[in-house]
This record gives C-alpha cells, structure tokens and sequence, in this order.
C-alpha cells in the first residue's frame, strides 16, 4: 500500500511577505494536483501538522498552524500534529501507516532542510521505500543558501541513498 504524506503546508509558512517560500505558490499547486490524484486512485492521504507552542506562528489555536485551505484535508482523512522535525517522532504516524499497511511514502511539503529532510529520513530508517517529490517541497532563504540552493541540495543528499526522486508529473498513485 502506498501513502501520500504532506508535510507543515500551513499558513504561517507564507505569513511572511518578505520571506516567501521558493516557487510557494507553484508547490501548493502541484500538492493539490497531487493530493487529487491520490484521492481519486484510493490513496490515503495523511497531513502533518507542526504545532510550535506557545509564542510561534505555528502555534495550535492561532491562525499560522492551519494547512492552506486550498490543500485542506477531506472528511476522514487523517492529520498528525508533531513538535518535533520527524513526523515520526512522538507521533501516531507509525501506527497509522502501519494499520494502513503502507509500505510506500510519497512525501511533499515543508520545510526542505527541517521537517521534509528528517521525515524522509526516519521514514527511510523504518524501512519505508520513499519518494520525495523533487518539486513539490520548499523552503525559504536561508542564511547560508537561498531556498533553491537548500532545495537542490537535499535533492541531491537525500536522493543519493535514502529516496527516489520523481517530479510531481511523474508521481502515479494506486492502492496496491
């Protein structure tokens, strides 16, 4: 079985209009293509939620922690929300997708080099067979790197050993 899991697609990830996600606007649209077509081939879809406590942006309660509405979750789909990087860690993932019986994760979302970098990690670690969805993560600029340097960078790091890389065009979805 195969899963879709999009990761920290929230509001407050684009609250900043001095720091915007790279390509932000073209990710959240090849994620809704993708969370589309997932939906329609039966693929569960599952959404990652980063709660920041108290005084973050992406804090439960306050507006930044809500998923863009426009990749907004379906009656009955599940949604994990982590304080952590590893949507694994402290989290029900792990037993949602080992009762799903997935053994297939495509992965999308953000951030690159925080929580899409260490959920394909630990996903990797676990035993998954992993696909990052090359363009369909982002990030913001850093201080050593601009977003895009980030982003090809972990394309390439993780691409070397702990995933398969697919653009998002080349992503197909089936329950099997």
């Amino acid at each position: 079985m195969q899963a879709l899991v999009v990761i920290d697609v929230q509001c407050g990830m684009f609250a900043d209009p001095t720091n915007q996600p790279h390509d932000g606007a073209a990710v959240v649209q090849r994620i809704a293509r993708l969370i589309a077509q997932a939906r329609t081939a039966g693929t569960p879809v599952v959404f990652v939620q980063h709660d920041g406590g108290e005084g973050d942006p992406l804090a439960k309660g306050l507006p930044g922690f809500e998923i863009r509405p426009e990749l907004a979750p379906a009656d009955g789909e599940t949604v994990i929300v982590k304080r952590f990087c590893s949507a694994f860690q402290a989290t029900e993932l792990g037993r949602h997708l080992a009762a799903l019986a997935a053994k297939r994760l495509v992965i999308c979302g953000m951030q690159t080099e925080y929580c899409v970098d260490t959920t394909c990690r630990s996903a990797f670690e676990r035993g998954f067979d992993v696909t990052l969805v090359r363009d369909a993560h982002t990030t913001v600029d850093g201080a050593a790197l601009p977003a895009a340097g980030i982003i090809a960078h972990h394309n390439a790091t993780l691409g070397s050993g702990f995933v398969r890389l697919k653009k998002a065009d080349e992503v197909t979805f089936g329950a099997g």
